[in-house]
């Protein structure tokens, strides 16, 4: 498994941001049954830059504490079968490992958001690592259904890495 973590703008997060999300990453592989080895690109940032992001990719002018960005579409969430027959570019050429797609999180709302929400910043930054990835796995969460879906396998992820709400 590959994580790629790039850092800009001010301040850093008080904990070892790599080894927090390697955990997530691995729990929410094991936790979906991934068969494959995979890599995932995280970019650490300000309020500020997810704004523009999220401006320029879904049209709303406004920060957001995290964004996903897929590399692959899948028919049913969290289903690779597909990938045995269809592999596409699913693929890194170099690693084999599966390109999963990038996350992109607000250093800033995870400050702000551990403070709202009571708990830790390293609980919120799990968090945001453990929804985004589900989106990487083809997880919505735009209906009530796919709501209470994802939600559930939220908490199957956090209770994986021992990090309760």
């Amino acid at each position: 498994m590959s994580i790629y973590i790039e850092e800009e703008g001010g301040s850093s997060l008080p904990f070892d941001t790599e080894e927090i999300a390697r955990t997530v990453v691995e729990a929410a592989l094991e936790y979906e049954k991934c068969p494959y080895e995979a890599e995932v690109t995280i970019l650490l940032t300000t309020d500020e830059e997810v704004r523009k992001l999220n401006c320029s990719s879904r049209g709303l002018d406004r920060p957001t504490d995290v964004l996903s960005f897929p590399m692959l579409e899948y028919d049913r969430p969290g289903d690779f079968s597909w990938l045995e027959s269809e592999p596409q570019d699913a693929f890194d050429p170099e690693t084999g490992e599966l390109m999963l797609g990038d996350i992109v999180i607000s250093k800033d709302k995870v400050l702000a958001q551990a403070e709202e929400y009571g708990h830790s910043p390293v609980r919120e930054y799990a968090f945001l690592i453990a929804h985004s990835m589900l989106h990487l796995f083809g997880y919505d969460h735009m209906e009530e259904k796919e709501r209470l879906l994802m939600e559930e396998r939220q908490r199957g992820i956090m209770q994986k890495v021992n990090i309760p709400r």
